[in-house]
């Protein structure tokens, strides 16, 4: 026998709990099934030999919906914020330098040639338009400005967020407001200038809570309580009839067994992968949509030291390195200069990534070959002196969704084809940004979305669950 419910949403990571509790908010009880044996994907805290390990997300950006969420959960007070002026660092010539963060920093910066110097301001001055179809962040930035400034700002920023190849990455897809402020104002400046305090609330700050990352999971799973399920995992969804409407039925194993839940409405909050399997017999045109979507693989290398062991700075947000460096590192940051409680008050916490886009390979390369190759590379950058106290090491071979060119089509296509379901949306991180705040923002507009659809076509569901 099915049993149905107003909505189901698979995939337990902080798309789906996020969106389960902003349905169950609205009064709508949805149960989220997630596959492994804990809830929150990625995300993940632990605490060892007194350091604060974050694994997956070393931070987020508060964005307003996230504050809002956190607010929501009663974790306002636990939420931290980095100091803005804290320094961003990019390795040059076997040094750290500034990375120029404001007009006079870029005039100032031995980053850059005057060549360069001057395409900026050039740039600022000089209206054009992007091109009619996808172009890539390493075009655009030769387009607008130099090989020059890609090379030593642009690529590394694109490894620290993306783990990308700026070559195929889409700039319309991966950096949005950068296309849209060419497009609608022909200059980056002009149009920052221009937007610049329209929204005062939506800062960029970098947080996290004091407890770590994880808290904010924890308390999604706790306000969700029995309508979060974990170790069910869904196969195939398929339409079903419930109450003579149509809606959506899958079958779920769990312990052993295998029973058939049924839905007016679902959202699917998994990988693409993942979904697109689940989708491929409702829809084989969406899960073939959604398949050839690609991630990066990342290793992440968290090393503790004695700050005595420490020659160089280590002051600040962290470093980039450029792949002209020779480096395999993509970046590090400085988890204990960030916020307190990482480590311990004589030690600092370092956590470094190495992989990406273009050095797939690393992210296999066993735990001990990498937390050495790490502590060699930092050795040489930060002036390390001895080996590491404390060490940890996590490996994501699909760490990172790659908006490579031809993805805002890909994606748009997606959304076309699931209009054709009724009751049906996606959630995740390859749909509108990585980052854990737009997870959080589309996960609000799905659940804004299912609660409209809910209350439109099923409202004897809908008043059920209030």
């Amino acid at each position: 026998m099915a049993h149905d419910f107003p909505v189901i949403v698979i995939g337990g990571g902080i798309s789906g709990l996020a969106c389960g509790y902003f349905l169950k908010k609205s009064g709508i009880e949805a149960l989220v099934l997630e596959a492994a044996d804990r809830p929150g994907g990625v995300v993940s805290t632990r605490q060892e030999a007194g350091f604060l390990i974050e694994e997956g997300p070393q931070s987020f950006t508060g964005t307003r919906e996230l504050r809002a969420l956190a607010r929501g959960l009663g974790l306002a007070g636990e939420m931290l914020e980095a100091d803005a002026r804290a320094p961003r660092y990019v390795l040059f010539r076997g040094q750290l330098a500034a990375a120029p963060l404001s007009p006079f920093a870029f005039v100032r910066t031995p980053l850059l040639s005057g060549r360069s110097k001057w395409a900026l301001v050039r740039g600022a001055l000089r209206k054009t338009r992007p091109p009619e179809g996808d172009e890539s962040v390493a075009a655009f930035v030769r387009r607008k400005f130099t090989s020059e400034l890609l090379e030593r700002l642009v690529a590394p920023m694109v490894s620290g967020i993306y783990a990308g190849d700026p070559e195929r990455l889409s700039l319309r897809a991966a950096f949005p407001s950068v296309y849209e402020l060419e497009r609608e104002h022909g200059s980056l400046l002009r149009g920052a200038l221009e937007a610049r305090g329209k929204d005062a609330e939506e800062r960029s700050t970098i947080s996290t809570f004091r407890r770590g990352n994880e808290v904010l999971l924890r308390a999604l799973a706790e306000a969700l309580g029995s309508s979060l399920v974990c170790g069910a995992r869904a196969r195939n969804v398929c339409r079903a009839s419930i109450a003579g409407r149509a809606g959506f039925s899958a079958q779920i194993e769990k312990s052993g067994g295998t029973q058939t839940l049924e839905s007016h409405a679902l959202v699917i909050a998994t990988d693409p992968h993942a979904a697109g399997s689940l989708l491929a017999e409702l829809s084989p045109e969406l899960s073939e949509l959604l398949a050839p979507i690609e991630f990066a693989a990342v290793a992440e290398v968290a090393l503790g030291y004695e700050k005595r062991q420490i020659g160089g700075t280590c002051d600040g947000f962290g470093f980039l390195a450029p792949r002209q460096e020779g480096l395999r590192l993509l970046g590090t940051v400085w988890n204990s200069s960030l916020f307190p409680g990482r480590a311990p008050e004589d030690a600092v916490l370092v956590t470094s990534f190495v992989g990406g886009a273009l050095d797939p390979d690393a992210a296999s390369l066993d735990p001990q070959t990498l937390a050495e190759i790490v502590h060699a590379e930092l050795a040489r950058v930060m002036k390390i002196r001895g080996w590491p106290v404390f060490q940890a090491v996590k490996r994501y071979l699909r760490a990172l969704p790659q908006y490579n060119l031809g993805h805002a089509a890909r994606i748009a296509a997606v959304e076309e084809t699931c209009a054709r379901f009724p009751g049906l949306w996606l959630a995740g991180n390859y749909l509108e940004g990585p980052a854990m705040g737009a997870c959080v923002k589309r996960a609000h507009k799905v659940a804004i979305a299912a609660q409209g659809f809910l209350r439109q076509s099923a409202p004897t569901a809908a008043t059920e669950a209030t």
